[in-house]
């Protein structure tokens, strides 16, 4: 799942400011699961903003909309009739709503209301932790089900190294040493021997260090 945080109100008003006809579009895919851009955090951005420009003088009109996803252009498309109807628009989607609806309406200004952070899940109500970097190359099948390229502060494949005390992180009493957690999971297991072979460097290239990605599907391309 996409994890993201909603930008603070302060900084969405600066965006929006001299503009008073806006449109709020909310995404009902990874953003609502984590509570920051479904149909709720539409309602509560849209009336935050406009208790605050009543606060300050003036009047400012919102309008709500919640789409399935704004990663897909069949449902950007649902926006087609109305989205000129407004002098901008504030994205409550991860970080490719707002570029995706820029590149299918380009004569509108879009803003993000949230800031994208990782790859992750719900590890106890209201808390989301980082598991994925979305590397291109998965290895966490060397290490039991874990992932030191998103999870060990200095992507280390061959770990640990020598700054983690007692389970810890070194950046950190609050962050988990993952290599830590790799190898007691082995001594368990009785495979700590597995750590014996060497990994080699990681091929970045199919990271985001290689450029933008793209997925495809040739069998579902016409």
């Amino acid at each position: 799942m996409i994890v993201a945080d909603r930008k603070p109100l302060s900084e969405i008003q600066d965006m929006i400011k001299g503009r008073d006809n806006i449109l709020i579009i909310g995404c009902k895919g990874c953003v609502t699961v984590c509570n920051v851009g479904g149909l709720k955090e539409v309602r509560i951005l849209a009336s935050s903003l406009r208790i605050a420009a009543k606060k300050e003088g003036y009047s400012l009109k919102v309008d709500e909309k919640v789409l399935e996803r704004q990663c897909d252009p069949e449902y950007i498309e649902q926006v087609k009739s109305t989205i000129h109807d407004y002098d901008a628009v504030i994205s409550m989607a991860c970080g490719v709503g707002p570029q995706f609806l820029s590149e299918a309406y380009p004569d509108q200004k879009f803003f993000p209301a949230v800031n994208t952070t990782f790859f992750g899940g719900a590890v106890s109500h209201g808390i989301w932790e980082e598991r994925c970097a979305g590397c291109g190359t998965c290895v966490i099948h060397y290490f039991d089900g874990m992932c030191p390229v998103a999870r060990c502060s200095k992507s280390l494949l061959n770990g640990p190294c020598g700054g983690s005390n007692k389970g810890k992180c070194e950046i950190s009493k609050d962050v988990n040493c993952i290599w830590d957690m790799i190898v007691k999971k082995k001594i368990e297991q009785d495979r700590l021997n597995d750590l014996l072979n060497f990994m080699p460097a990681k091929d970045w290239r199919t990271a985001r260090d290689g450029g933008p990605r793209t997925s495809r599907r040739e069998e579902l391309i016409q």
